[in-house]
């Protein structure tokens, strides 16, 4: 019984671990997307230009974002199944 504590111990380390890991990442890209905004806004160009490639960018980081929210989920899900079927 202790064996099994003991690993799940270690399983929900690893969660909270890789949720901190994610929680620094997605900090690190919402960062890079307000630089790369405010220095287009800054760049001496077009207002269309600039609102073109504002979206386009945005559109980009929402891709982005969206892939790692959904893998984070699968490791979510996979650790919750592991975690299931070794109880």
């Amino acid at each position: 019984m202790k064996h099994i504590q003991n690993n799940i111990s270690i399983t929900y380390l690893k969660f909270i671990i890789m949720t901190t890991t994610t929680k620094v990442i997605l900090g690190l890209v919402g960062a890079a997307a307000v630089g790369a905004a405010v220095g287009m806004l800054l760049a001496p160009e077009k207002g269309s230009d600039i609102r073109k490639n504002i979206k386009d960018q945005a559109g980009k980081w929402s891709d982005r974002l969206n892939d790692m929210w959904q893998n984070g989920k699968k490791t979510a899900e996979n650790a919750s199944s592991r975690m299931q079927t070794e109880m």
